[in-house]
């Protein structure tokens, strides 16, 4: 029998999970609790009700059935008991304008692949190369291994790219199956201090780390398979010049073989998932940090590194200095030799 696993979502022409046009599959659970996750509905590992408020009319017909008991409007917004037992499913059939909705349903992997298999022409292997693929991420993908395991060998079987996103936190049994069915694994190192690790995601980073080391272990024998570094950059959190030397510091001593370290810059684009999950968002006045403060953490993380070249910073972030640009048209240079020489002072 085909192993079953739970999907949160399977999101298509994705540009960001890996290289390529990828298809990406989004898994339910995860063993961290980042406070500041972009993905809040992946941690449980079962499936949840959200409520859409922008698509809502009021018109209360969730309270009318058996879940009602479980619904409460307060200031126009609906609170909703997740912890009570009752038939939620029928609630959001029963929903005319499509305001509640279930997240996360359990899918066998032959029909996942059928499924991904539509985009196969988006993101098939040539001579010259892989043309994007498929990223199997979370919550923790790793979490649900066997399930991973069987949809990653059918796609290999159709000459599919594969990658897996992953938090790092698991034992190693879990971690060794998945290992010889991937071609690139996408690695998160949040935060290299332990007792900040624990504060931020509720647990210490022990456990990943060695199993970054078991990786690249195996990497060194299986040069066919790759990995990408990537770090979350979190005002007040992460985004510290100590936390990317010392990340930086690990790398280099531990000769983690990696072909790109991503520094991934914060966007609070996930407020509104907050918001239909009823939770509060600690992160959600934060804005977006500078260009220019991410170029400083690129050269504190390439000044440290063995592999200065296989480092960047990606994602959207807001320009620094914009009224010195907009006083310097007349003369670019002065304005750029400006942000060069803050830069290095940063």
């Amino acid at each position: 029998m085909s192993e079953t696993g739970m999907v949160l979502e399977i999101q298509r022409m994705s540009t960001e999970d890996g290289p390529g046009l990828r298809t990406s599959v989004f898994l339910k659970g995860c063993s961290l609790q980042c406070k500041w996750c972009h993905n809040p509905e992946s941690i449980s590992s079962k499936p949840d009700i959200q409520w859409r408020g922008h698509n809502c009319i009021g018109c209360r017909i969730c309270m009318a059935g058996s879940a009602g008991r479980a619904f409460q409007f307060h200031d126009g917004k609906l609170i909703i008991n997740r912890d009570m037992e009752t038939d939620f499913a029928t609630a959001v059939k029963d929903c005319p304008t499509g305001a509640l909705e279930i997240i996360g349903q359990e899918w066998d992997a032959g029909s996942l692949v059928t499924e991904i298999l539509k985009d196969k022409a988006y993101f098939t292997q040539t001579n010259s190369g892989t043309m994007g693929g498929v990223t199997i991420s979370g919550g923790e993908p790793v979490l649900q291994s066997g399930f991973v395991v069987e949809i990653f060998q059918k796609l290999q079987a159709e000459r599919i790219h594969v990658t897996l996103d992953t938090c790092g936190m698991y034992g190693k049994s879990k971690l060794e199956s998945i290992l010889p069915h991937v071609d690139l694994i996408l690695f998160d190192i949040k935060e290299i201090d332990t007792r900040k690790h624990k504060e931020f995601t509720g647990s210490s980073n022990e456990a990943i780390l060695e199993n970054l080391k078991f990786i690249n272990a195996y990497i060194r024998k299986n040069p066919q398979t790759r990995l990408w570094i990537r770090t979350p950059i979190i005002p007040h959190s992460t985004d510290t010049p100590e936390n990317i030397s010392g990340i930086a510091a690990f790398l280099r001593e531990n000769d983690i073989h990696f072909d790109r370290w991503e520094l991934c810059a914060f966007n609070n684009l996930c407020n509104d998932k907050y918001e239909r999950l009823g939770m509060e968002w600690e992160y959600k006045n934060e804005g977006l940090l500078t260009d220019l403060f991410m170029d400083g953490l690129l050269a504190r993380a390439r000044a440290d590194s063995s592999r200065p070249d296989r480092i960047l910073w990606t994602g959207s972030v807001k320009k620094a200095f914009g009224d010195i640009f907009q006083e310097e048209k007349k003369n670019p240079i002065k304005a750029v030799n400006y942000c060069r020489i803050t830069t290095v002072r940063t």
